[in-house]
């Protein structure tokens, strides 16, 4: 006799992933930027010597002014008057001090052209006063400034990434029993059996 069932028993699937931890260490940078400021550069400054000439009183001595004009006119008033009155003293004095049959005329004439000769000789030295001259020092200045550089420093520190680990588990396969019949068909009432043997009974 032949066993009629057939029983298959399918065993569960399990699929395992495993994703190792990682530790990742990146270099930090460093980025410079330089930026240019330009400088004043070379700047000279020079102021050379100025000479100052006064020509006023050299001219006024020349052709005098009005008002220099009027002031050497009465100058020269006060002198004559000053003169006058000296030699109509010394005449009063000598007309006191004379004497009978003096001749005091022809010597006051005397005295009066020596004066002349002394006074008018006709010489004179134009003009009578110099240029006044005087002058500023000269100057020079010098000034520079050099340019500038700027230095901007963008540092970037190190970093470290860490990925953990990871485990991945999934089922592909369920477990299963299969239960197959594999035995013949069966009749009811067994007598359809055309292979039907009835049973002895009687022993």
């Amino acid at each position: 006799m032949y066993p009629l069932i057939e029983i298959k028993t399918v065993p569960i699937e399990i699929e395992m992933k495993v994703t190792n931890a990682k530790l990742e260490y990146t270099r930090g940078t460093a980025d410079l930027e330089i930026s240019r400021n330009d400088g004043g550069g070379l700047s000279i400054r020079s102021r050379p010597i100025k000479l100052n000439i006064d020509t006023f009183e050299a001219r006024n001595s020349i052709i005098p002014t009005t008002a220099t004009a009027i002031s050497q006119e009465a100058q020269k008033g006060r002198q004559a008057a000053y003169e006058a009155t000296s030699i109509y003293a010394q005449q009063g004095q000598m007309l006191l001090n004379a004497k009978f049959g003096e001749e005091l005329v022809t010597q006051f004439a005397a005295d009066a052209q020596a004066r002349d000769v002394k006074t008018n000789v006709g010489l004179q030295f134009l003009p009578t006063t110099g240029p006044e001259i005087t002058w500023n020092p000269g100057e020079m200045s010098i000034k520079y400034e050099m340019d500038k550089l700027n230095f901007d420093w963008r540092v970037n520190q190190a970093k470290f990434d860490f990925t953990p680990g990871d485990i991945e588990i999934s089922v592909k396969q369920q477990p299963d029993v299969i239960i197959k019949y594999v035995g013949g068909p069966l009749y009811v009432p067994p007598s359809a059996d055309p292979n039907y043997q009835p049973v002895d009974v009687e022993a």
